[in-house]
């Protein structure tokens, strides 16, 4: 780390967190700006602590966790925790002073961004979703520029510069190279449809049940494939009611394929014919820059519902279809999908749809918005 980093990118506890994070570092490093010279700041619970180092940059982790939106007792505690963060991220940016602070959100995003208002650090935050959550509404009001998504995100003076994504994600092309090398790894034959259907990293238990069940209404269908990633913590039970189900026996018509999770699920999705998941930014962001058809279950309880505002942009756009949690059963899915994969074009049209709302340089133009807040500071200092 060099004495004076020039970025602080801060943020952390989910993937819809970390995965926007980490695309702003690399624009940073790819604008010229040593690894080493962009520092994150994440917290001590988040996948952060792991993402982070892996791509290469250094990473202050800060107590504390995020504050439940209903009375609970875990509340008191997770204000002792946030308060213990933003002393912490006080002295962090004090010691440091960094040219720029972008946040993504979350509590390790609203400490340090506290800090750099407090210290009159340069702050850009970055909004991925519809709906700005509490830190970003707060932050945004200080923020030298704000950093959307989505038009109509309120934000003050906010630029929509879309969610950014990793390199990784930019490099995945759809193509029939790519399909056939994703399905040679699956196990799927050629000349059927590919679904994915994934609840992300931890899983979703109605979208684990619901692909059950879709999996018994296609048994004999042998133009189709189903990819289903359950979740790491779910696999276990999952694998037992598939294996009751019998849809592991080979030899059946679907072609069922179950895993955990896929560490290049960004590939699968480029492979497939249509997706269904969630619809966190993050997800949203990475089927629009890839150009995948989806159906998207947001999820139910989402602070100020910004996962269906999310998937609405998509569904508007003839991107997604936009299927609520209630709703979702295996027949219902079923029904859905069956009118996307039986009718030819569709698919492809939706595919065209998603790929016209993706922002493939969202990351880039943030990192320029950064430097822009850094480089104005140096003029106003040197007047």
């Amino acid at each position: 780390m060099t004495a004076r980093p020039y970025a602080v990118v801060t943020g952390g506890g989910t993937g819809g967190h970390v995965s926007p994070a980490l695309a702003v570092g690399e624009a940073l490093v790819r604008a010229g700006h040593p690894r080493s010279s962009v520092v994150f700041a994440g917290g001590r619970r988040g996948i952060e602590g792991r993402l982070v180092p892996e791509a290469g940059f250094a990473l202050h982790r800060l107590p504390g966790r995020g504050i439940k939106r209903q009375l609970s007792a875990d509340n008191l505690s997770s204000a002792l925790g946030l308060g213990a963060a933003v002393v912490m991220a006080f002295g962090l940016a004090l010691r440091e002073r960094p040219r720029v602070v972008v946040s993504v959100g979350g509590y390790a995003g609203l400490a340090y961004g506290l800090a750099a208002v407090a210290l009159r650090i340069p702050l850009v935050v970055v909004n991925v979703d519809a709906v700005p959550g509490a830190v970003n509404r707060l932050l945004g009001r200080f923020a030298a520029a704000n950093a959307v998504a989505l038009p109509g995100t309120p934000l003050p003076g906010a630029t929509v510069t879309g969610a950014p994504v990793r390199d990784a994600v930019l490099a995945v092309r759809r193509s029939p190279e790519q399909s056939e090398a994703v399905r040679a790894r699956l196990g799927t034959g050629r000349g059927r449809r590919l679904v994915v259907v994934t609840g992300g990293s931890l899983g979703a238990g109605s979208l684990n049940a619901a692909a059950l069940e879709l999996a018994d209404r296609w048994r004999e269908r042998s133009d189709l494939a189903l990819y289903h990633l359950a979740g790491e913590r779910n696999l276990e039970s999952v694998t037992e009611e598939a294996e009751t189900r019998g849809l592991l026996e080979p030899g059946r018509g679907l072609e069922y394929r179950l895993a955990g999770f896929d560490p290049a699920l960004v590939e699968a999705l480029a492979a497939c014919d249509v997706a269904v998941c969630r619809a966190g930014a993050s997800t949203v962001a990475e089927l629009t820059a890839v150009g995948v058809p989806s159906v998207l279950v947001p999820l139910p309880g989402a602070p100020g519902d910004h996962q269906t505002r999310n998937a609405e942009a998509l569904a508007n756009a003839g991107a997604a279809v936009l299927l609520a949690d209630r709703e979702l059963t295996g027949d219902r899915l079923g029904e859905v999908l069956e009118r996307l994969v039986d009718k030819p074009g569709q698919l492809e049209e939706m595919g065209e749809a998603a790929r016209s709302l993706g922002h493939r340089e969202a990351a880039a133009e943030v990192a320029r918005m950064a430097q822009a807040a850094a480089d104005a500071r140096t003029s106003r200092r040197k007047r």
